[in-house]
């Protein structure tokens, strides 16, 4: 039945009587502590009165003449004058000489409650103790009588206080106390609705079990993702990591992770410099653990506070496999479709000239056809070994063609030192931006019948390709912006990231790309890739 109820319910129902608790255990604490406290000092009232008459001459002239009538007229002006309930005063063998009821004297004190004072008549000791008599309950202060001298006990008086005074005070005291009682408790029922009510605003309005069924759910889910995810909170402690994450750091997967310092784990992680940033991260390239990886960071706020971070990574191998299979894929149709249009043009114009009998001309333009592709493709084979980079070229060369421009190749180039670490999508994205925009400009500037010129070299301690074209030339303007995002002047939508992302590959593998006009007219774009990058994953981290 109490599960039944809503979180928010049962929080203060249980506030509430754990309050309730409290507070009838401190009401009864403080009750018991008053009524100790008065008991104590009516019994100590008592047993000053006690020794205060027992040391009063006529009382002990009384006693020792045995004038019971002077004693009871004494006794009651006395009881009278300190508010006592009774005094009632008895001789060395605790017979009574004075008492409120006359019927009782001449009789042992022992009578109403089996006390005979021994305590005081022999050991000379006041006392006090708590008894049931003939006036009822009450606090009674015994105390010795001596003579003159001082040296022998000849009587005793016993002072009685009621307790019904006592328990009146407790109970004028006890309103108090109950309507303390019952502020705290309704103050402690409010405090637990708005705890309860703050409690339930911080998690979301949502149910223990909801949030035990959230808790699964998400841990399945992060385990069954193939990308590494990995947490910390502001402190830069790991409160969640994958197994991905586990499996592709190569870290400990006997240990549990979560709740040591990320600093301890993976000291070159990143995830610290993030949290102090604040700003999200995408798609950086960072070495980790000696493995190449794709990171992006988030950091996670609440309201405007930043409490933690999270990471999500893949291994860069794994993007490099399909981001290579795509572009080759991308790079033999370009290949393809640009030799199929250019030869279907040749084939049907060779054709022609078989039919009107000029064979000799049709024999020519098979061997110029022959010998130009012989000829570059040699060179390739010679000055570039490296197939994906070969490749680019040769469709680039086909896609020159097909525009009526011509690429060409400077004989001298040489591009075999091409470190391995050096990701091939990305050169062969960053040179053939640099070639289309070339073939663009050209084509625009001088229609059909251009020519761009490629020259590479790998001599020294920089790959360096140049790139020049017949265009109009680079404004000091258009220089200053060419490379930021979505700037272009081409006239339709859609362009201006090509030379964003050749300046944003160089910048990550440390190198650097110049542009120049030339004398003659048009402009070279010169590309510089060191072979031993700043860092070793080629990008900034």
């Amino acid at each position: 039945m109490f599960k039944r109820l809503k979180l928010k319910t049962r929080m203060i129902l249980v506030l509430g009587l754990v309050s309730a608790i409290q507070t009838g255990i401190i009401g009864g604490f403080a009750w018991y502590y008053l009524s100790a406290s008065l008991d104590e000092q009516i019994g100590q009232r008592a047993l000053n009165v006690a020794k205060t008459i027992a040391a009063t001459p006529d009382i002990i002239r009384g006693v020792q003449t045995r004038d019971v009538e002077s004693l009871n007229q004494l006794s009651q002006k006395l009881a009278n004058t300190n508010d006592a309930l009774f005094i009632v005063i008895g001789d060395h063998n605790s017979i009574r000489l004075a008492h409120p009821n006359p019927e009782r004297l001449g009789y042992s004190m022992a009578d109403d409650d089996g006390d005979d004072g021994s305590i005081a008549l022999i050991d000379g000791q006041g006392y006090v103790n708590k008894a049931l008599g003939s006036l009822g309950l009450s606090m009674r202060g015994k105390a010795p009588i001596y003579d003159m001298v001082g040296e022998d006990i000849i009587g005793i008086v016993s002072v009685g206080y009621s307790l019904d005074q006592v328990r009146s005070t407790i109970a004028r005291y006890n309103l108090v106390l109950y309507l303390v009682m019952a502020v705290m408790l309704v103050g402690s029922v409010a405090v637990a609705i708005i705890i309860a009510g703050r409690f339930k605003r911080a998690i979301f309005g949502l149910e223990p079990e909801q949030i035990a069924r959230l808790f699964e759910e998400r841990d399945a889910t992060l385990q069954s993702v193939r990308e590494g995810i990995i947490a910390v909170n502001r402190e830069g402690i790991i409160t969640t990591i994958n197994r991905t994450a586990v499996d592709s750091l190569g870290l400990e997967s006997d240990k549990p992770l979560a709740g040591r310092p990320i600093a301890e784990v993976l000291p070159d992680s990143g995830l610290m410099a993030a949290l102090e940033r604040g700003e999200p991260e995408f798609d950086q390239e960072i070495w980790l653990q000696g493995r190449h990886m794709i990171v992006n960071r988030l950091p996670v706020k609440q309201g405007a506070n930043i409490i933690g971070v999270v990471s999500s990574f893949r291994l860069r191998d794994e993007l490099d496999q399909i981001s290579r299979q795509l572009t080759r894929i991308q790079q033999y149709a370009d290949t393809l479709r640009s030799q199929t249009h250019e030869y279907s043009n040749k084939l049907h114009t060779i054709a022609g000239l078989i039919q009107i009998g000029a064979t000799e001309q049709a024999m020519a333009l098979i061997g110029s056809e022959v010998h130009d592709h012989q000829t570059l493709i040699h060179l390739l084979l010679d000055a570039v070994p490296d197939p994906v980079l070969a490749g680019c070229i040769l469709g680039k060369y086909n896609r020159a063609r097909e525009m009526g421009q011509t690429l060409v190749i400077d004989p001298d180039s040489h591009m075999a030192d091409v470190p391995v670490q050096l990701p091939r999508d990305q050169l062969v994205s960053v040179l053939g931006n640099l070639i289309d925009n070339a073939l663009e400009a050209t084509r625009r500037h001088r229609g059909e019948g251009g020519q761009v010129q490629l020259s590479m070299t790998d001599l020294g301690l920089d790959l360096i390709f140049e790139v020049e074209d017949q265009g109009p030339g680079i404004s000091t303007e258009e220089e200053a912006r060419m490379f930021e995002k979505g700037v272009t002047s081409k006239p339709d939508s859609g362009h201006g990231f090509g030379l964003y992302l050749v300046r944003q590959f160089v910048e990550r593998w440390g190198g650097s790309v110049t542009v120049e006009n030339l004398a003659t007219g048009g402009s070279r774009f010169t590309l510089y890739l060191p072979k031993q990058p700043l860092n070793p994953a080629g990008a900034a981290q």
